[in-house]
């Protein structure tokens, strides 16, 4: 490795971008947590020796410290579905929490990186209920795949340290997420259900869109609180959405943490669109399962979308 070039270590940055998104459920944070591992190496180039560990084991030793500095005395960032029971009251106000450190979307449009099932939106949120250093192991060593003995070293550890913190994240993950309702990426069933959910969400048909939903779909707003259970209480609300913002919405297509995703346009006044959310969506057995919307104007600019369209034509980027 060329100490004095920046670009050497510059083919590791999207995966130290995936990696600290799942530790820290932040994609801005994960952002700036690369660039401070990546200055910690630059720093840091005379003493590296090539011998001891690769090129890439070294950095990730970095990037580890580095998130579990940040993560000390810090909680999860949640879901609302993570924070209590699902309303019952379609008209409930609509109030932003913006106390609550909310887990970010991760915009694939952006970066080519490997995602995987590991980086869907429930893989992340179940992790944020690992301690720090339960979640590190967990992902260099199931995700990244380095052995025991890399994860000792970059830890700081022993190995048996390492195996025990890796059995007791795999009981707590195994009790907070189902891998089967983590289909991987490139799931076509998935994609084709989405579209068809575009289409009707633009033509502003609750019906038919309740018959796209799951019986016991959830659907969950962040910076809001609040989150419904049951296709009944979805198409409730979904009448309330047209109500106050009226019909004519337009959507682009996208994915997000590895899932079908939608970028939602409500109609303005006067003519054209105007960005609203970005919608993740799990979609099992053909059906929408799980929605997450996200309407929080710094997780949008993320995705890199335009904030307004015009016309009446839908535009989907696929």
């Amino acid at each position: 490795m060329r100490h004095d070039a920046r670009m050497d270590y510059e083919p590791y940055r999207g995966e130290l971008l995936t990696f600290c998104y799942r530790m820290l459920g932040s994609f801005h944070e994960a952002e700036d947590l690369v660039q401070e591992t990546l200055l910690r190496a630059w720093k840091a180039r005379d003493r590296y020796d090539p011998a001891r560990a690769s090129a890439r084991t070294w950095l990730y030793r970095i990037a580890t410290n580095v998130c579990l500095t940040a993560l000390e005395g810090r909680g999860r960032r949640p879901l609302p579905s993570g924070l209590g029971a699902p309303s019952d009251d379609p008209g409930a106000p609509l109030t932003p929490a913006p106390d609550v450190p909310w887990l970010e979307p991760f915009p694939d449009p952006r970066f080519d990186v490997d995602v995987r099932a590991d980086l869907r939106l429930a893989w992340v949120a179940a992790v944020q209920c690992l301690p720090a250093r339960q979640r590190a192991v967990l992902v260099l060593r199931e995700v990244l795949e380095f052995s025991a003995a890399e994860v000792a070293g970059q830890l700081g550890t022993t190995v048996a340290a390492v195996n025990s913190a890796l059995q007791r994240a795999r009981a707590t993950l195994a009790d907070a997420v189902d891998p089967g309702g983590l289909p991987e990426p490139g799931d076509n069933a998935a994609r084709a259900a989405v579209r068809k959910y575009m289409q009707t969400f633009e033509a502003a048909d609750v019906p038919a869109l309740v018959r796209l939903l799951a019986d016991d779909v959830v659907l969950e707003m962040p910076p809001v609180a609040l989150w419904y259970r049951g296709s009944r209480a979805y198409g409730l609300f979904m009448d309330r959405v047209f109500r106050m913002r009226g019909p004519g919405w337009r959507t682009r297509e996208l994915t997000a943490n590895g899932q079908p995703a939608l970028a939602a346009y409500a109609p303005r006044p006067g003519g054209g669109h105007l960005l609203h959310t970005v919608q993740v969506f799990t979609v099992t057995g053909g059906r929408v399962a799980h929605n997450v919307v996200f309407a929080d104007p710094r997780v949008l600019a993320a995705f890199g979308l335009p904030s307004g369209i015009s016309g009446d034509t839908s535009r989907r980027e696929r």
